[in-house]
């Protein structure tokens, strides 16, 4: 028997009426998230993320579609009714209680015996990394640590799924990334489906199993981090997923000419986009071998970043090309600035958006 997923929108449409026009928030999404599965909805501000996740959860109904869960149909199912739990940017604990009450809050609303709410908080302040803290109130602690009291709170009462709102949003950058891999470390031991809403595309490849990049209410591409990262499926996914390079000319014979120099795209022809990833080209200043895409230019701008040099080159009909360097055996830059370089890459490593 095929195991259910745990969620489902079919062709779900939100629409809003605003000055007396209709504006569709979501236009038409149909995605499926795995049982167990780490899924992510990332897109920049305003493009349907967040109001997807709250009709997941209940608090929007659908203009259209349908919404199941594990198979259920829960379209027009109120929120306390779904078997998921949300966890928000804000955390909204409880101030006056302690760690261990805000934890056993929705077990005791529950009625759940006395010894079953010590066990599970124990267990759940366990996995979160908070025990000998129980007795703290919320002020007396760090965002982060804030922040694994409102996901044990959530956890505790065991959902099917978990929906988070951004909730490391109000952290700074180093907690933030150092949370990113604690979040991963959780959902996979307790096994629950997380369903997670950012803008934050490197929060979003460090721990999905699946993205769905959402622009302007749509879906522009569903599929693991690396395939999304490598191969994106649209010139939008291309640039907001990381720093990508965006080429457009006409392939012929396989071969793209652009600024001096050309870029090999086989199997190709016509008008075609591509996108090549900064860390993926060589800057030097002698001509590179044949066999390889190659276009000169004049450095216009280098940016030492530590790990690593930042270069903006300016090819000869006025297209930029950002390169990353990696220092990996001393901080000395290829170039400076005024420099005239060539750039190259593997055939490989262009990749022709929409193939």
């Amino acid at each position: 028997m095929t195991e259910l997923n745990a969620i489902e929108l079919e062709d779900v449409v939100k629409e809003y009426l605003s000055h007396g026009e209709v504006v569709q928030a979501v236009k038409g999404v149909t995605l499926e998230i795995a049982e167990g599965e780490f899924f992510s909805l990332l897109g920049p501000s305003g493009c349907g993320k967040t109001t997807t996740m709250r009709m997941i959860a209940g608090f929007e109904e659908p203009s259209r579609g349908v919404v199941r869960l594990h198979g259920k149909d829960v379209t027009d199912v109120p929120p306390n009714k779904r078997d998921v739990n949300m966890v928000f940017q804000s955390y909204a604990l409880f101030p006056h209680m302690s760690v261990w009450d805000n934890v056993a809050f929705g077990l005791k609303q529950k009625k759940t015996p006395q010894d079953e709410i010590k066990r599970r908080v124990g267990e759940m302040l366990e996995i979160v990394d908070l025990v000998g803290r129980e007795k703290r109130r919320p002020r007396e602690m760090s965002g982060g640590q804030q922040q694994r009291v409102a996901l044990a709170r959530a956890l505790v009462n065991r959902p099917r799924a978990l929906l988070l709102d951004e909730p490391l949003g109000a952290l700074d950058l180093k907690l933030r990334q150092a949370m990113q891999i604690e979040l991963k470390r959780i959902q996979r031991e307790v096994g629950i489906t997380f369903v997670y809403v950012t803008h934050d595309q490197s929060e979003a490849l460090t721990m999905s199993d699946r993205i769905a990049v959402m622009n302007d209410g749509l879906v522009e591409q569903l599929a693991a981090p690396r395939e999304i990262y490598e191969r994106p499926a649209t010139a939008f996914v291309a640039g907001f997923i990381g720093t990508s390079n965006l080429l457009k000319g006409t392939a012929n014979g396989g071969t793209l000419k652009i600024g001096g120099g050309r870029v090999l795209v086989p199997g190709h022809e016509g008008d075609v986009t591509v996108t090549v990833r900064p860390e993926k080209i060589t800057i030097g200043t002698g001509e590179p071998e044949p066999g390889v895409s190659s276009v000169r230019g004049t450095v216009s701008e280098m940016v030492y970043l530590g790990t690593y040099n930042s270069y903006s080159v300016k090819l000869p009909d006025g297209a930029e090309i950002t390169v990353f360097e990696q220092n990996a055996h001393d901080a000395t830059a290829t170039a400076e600035r005024g420099d005239s370089v060539w750039l190259s890459w593997q055939a490989q490593h262009s990749y022709v958006i929409g193939s």
